[in-house]
């Protein structure tokens, strides 16, 4: 039995490669915790997660001062006792970002750290659904671009094999949203899948207004239109509109997610192991929506979030937003507008680690072992 005997820390800040907009905010900057978990074998595993700019400190302070040192001399392998009882050492704290993006850093080192040992990629660890998933691409439908490159953006990732783009809403008025999404399905056809994020940007009566506007163009989903605790609102909202309601990256808890399928709030389930609190909560919520007949399309993370799309059956797509070409050595495999799922054993992140230590933070490089060091 391998225990675990170092736990090292650090963090890096990554630019976004595009600007990055939406009906709320502006996206400016990933801070990247890294989490890195050597056990008395010697085998190591690495996770990470993100914020979109906000709380990254407060992370790296929770995971230092009060998780991390609870790992030493746990067994690597008791993933679930220690997702829970590192839960439960911050009952105080959750359910809420800071807490699940720092639950998610460590629990995904674990998961990587299992997988390496045992030879296995993540996906055929986790499941072995399928290899493959199909892409839609978020990076050219920010809501301050404007429409003629909204369209351009979509006909060349048409064009490219991706099977769909996304385009955030939120304008002031819907008559703009309509009018910028009527230009995409103009020039991409009713083949090609659009989806929608209005980004929590809506009260009820204005999402309804906006969804039926919209019905006719056909689209994937509407995304978040309103805040995430709203649930009662989204079951009003879905009971109101053909159109499929995508919620998930605002969740923190797989009790959220399992009122808003048992009330029918929701047809998309966007878990996100970043947010959710590790692979660990990541693999029942997909599982929980497998018995209501609900697909997993995961917000974010696309590097790791592929491997876990191909390891249920109901990994429907995967999000493409590039988030550490900076960090590794190699890229995600796409052939024909499909993500394939890393052969590496491990979570299938080739961290470049000259690139990592040479941006990572000095403030919160940690090191923690036995004697404290």
């Amino acid at each position: 039995m391998a225990r675990i005997e170092k736990v090292e820390l650090r963090m890096v800040d990554l630019v976004p490669k595009v600007k990055r907009t939406d009906a709320i905010q502006s996206f400016v900057s990933q801070e990247t915790p890294i989490v890195t978990i050597t056990d008395s074998d010697g085998a190591t595993g690495t996770g990470y997660s993100y914020t979109i700019g906000t709380g990254g400190s407060s992370v790296m302070r929770l995971i230092a001062d009060h998780l991390a040192p609870r790992l030493i001399g746990r067994d690597a392998d008791m993933i679930e006792a220690i997702w829970h009882d590192l839960e439960f050492a911050t009952h105080a704290t959750t359910i809420g970002a800071i807490t699940a993006i720092a639950l998610a850093a460590i629990d995904t080192a674990l998961w990587d750290l299992r997988a390496r040992k045992q030879g296995l990629p993540l996906w055929k660890l986790a499941g072995g659904a399928k290899e493959k998933c199909p892409l839609y691409t978020t990076e050219g439908g920010w809501l301050h671009i404007e429409t003629q490159a909204l369209v351009e953006d979509a006909v060349e990732a048409k064009a490219k094999g991706f099977l769909g783009s996304k385009v955030k809403v939120g304008r002031p008025h819907g008559s703009e949203d309509h009018a910028r999404l009527s230009a995409v399905r103009a020039a991409v056809g009713d083949g090609y899948e659009i989806m929608t994020d209005c980004n929590q940007g809506f009260a009820i009566d204005e999402a309804i207004r906006r969804a039926d506007r919209l019905r006719e163009l056909d689209l994937a989903w509407f995304e978040e239109p309103l805040p995430a605790d709203d649930i009662d609102g989204h079951v009003r909202l879905s009971r109101s509109t053909s159109t499929p309601i995508a919620v998930g990256e605002s969740l923190y808890s797989i009790r959220h997610f399992r009122e808003y399928m048992q009330k029918g709030g929701c047809s998309i389930v966007q878990v996100d192991v970043g947010r959710i609190g590790g692979i660990t909560p990541w693999l029942k919520v997909a599982h929980a929506a497998e018995a209501f007949d609900i697909p997993v399309c995961p917000h974010f993370l696309m590097e790791l979030h592929v491997s876990l799309t191909c390891a249920v059956p109901n990994g429907k797509y995967v999000e493409y937003i590039p988030q550490l070409d900076e960090l590794t050595g190699s890229r995600m495999r796409i052939e024909n507008g499909h993500a394939y799922a890393p052969s590496e054993p491990g979570i299938g992140i080739d961290w470049d680690w000259d690139a990592v230590r040479g941006r990572s933070i000095a403030e919160f490089i940690t090191v923690i072992t036995q004697s404290g060091d």
